[in-house]
């Protein structure tokens, strides 16, 4: 390829680079386009945090109640405990009266014993 040629392609090439880096104005819509976009996205991002508040407090409170009903079903078994243990304590009571009861019972039948044998002696 001659040099001429060449040179012609760069020359045309540079015209066109100049041409299409040539400063121009903006569009009188560009300025509102820019700030309708900037808007949605702002609202994009505040709908998304508030989204994500929410989640966070929806598990916050499942957490809550969970812990609740956890600490509820564990004071009813620990109330059930106690309550049992008073029964088994009053039961064990009452074994040692009614023992004590017998064992009177049996002193006083002994010595009833005891008193005929030495009568019939």
């Amino acid at each position: 390829m001659p040099f001429e040629q060449r040179f012609d392609q760069m020359s045309e090439f540079e015209s066109e680079l100049r041409e299409s880096l040539k400063r121009q104005p903006a569009p009188e819509s560009l300025k509102r386009k820019v700030m309708e976009r900037r808007q949605q996205n702002r609202a994009r991002q505040q709908d998304d945090t508030a989204a994500r508040q929410r989640t966070r407090m929806i598990w916050f409170e499942r957490i809550a109640a969970s812990l609740v009903v956890a600490s509820v079903a564990a004071s009813a078994l620990v109330g059930h405990y106690a309550i049992e243990r008073r029964k088994g304590e009053a039961a064990k009571q009452q074994v040692f009266t009614a023992l004590r009861i017998t064992n009177h019972a049996f002193q006083v039948m002994n010595e009833q014993l005891e008193k005929r044998d030495r009568n019939s002696q």
